[in-house]
């Protein structure tokens, strides 16, 4: 769920709201579609900068009239299919370099 959303020097930050109550800001890093609906790549920024691997939380994006909002993927089957679909996409730009 997003609590703001805030545009910084042309990129677009968000602040996810956990279940727990803890909130992470986090960078969109990106936005595809995949099976009719569309996805976001969110980069967490409250982590350590010294971390060597990083961390992309994958959400579906839902909008609603002229709201939209953030929400977990509850499926596991589609999640999976999500994260195998965007690792093909990365695979792809690899071979393309």
């Amino acid at each position: 769920m997003i609590m703001s959303e805030e545009l910084e020097n042309e990129e677009q930050y968000v602040e996810v709201l956990w279940e727990d109550g803890t909130t992470v800001k986090c960078e969109i890093y990106d936005v595809i579609d995949f099976e009719e609906k569309t996805y976001a790549l969110l980069f967490p920024l409250d982590g350590d900068e010294n971390d060597e691997e990083e961390e992309l939380i994958v959400m579906e994006y839902v909008e609603e009239g002229e709201e939209g909002y953030f929400q977990n993927i509850e499926d596991e089957n589609e999640f999976n299919r999500v994260c195998e679909y965007i690792q093909s996409l990365d695979d792809e730009e690899e071979e393309e370099e």
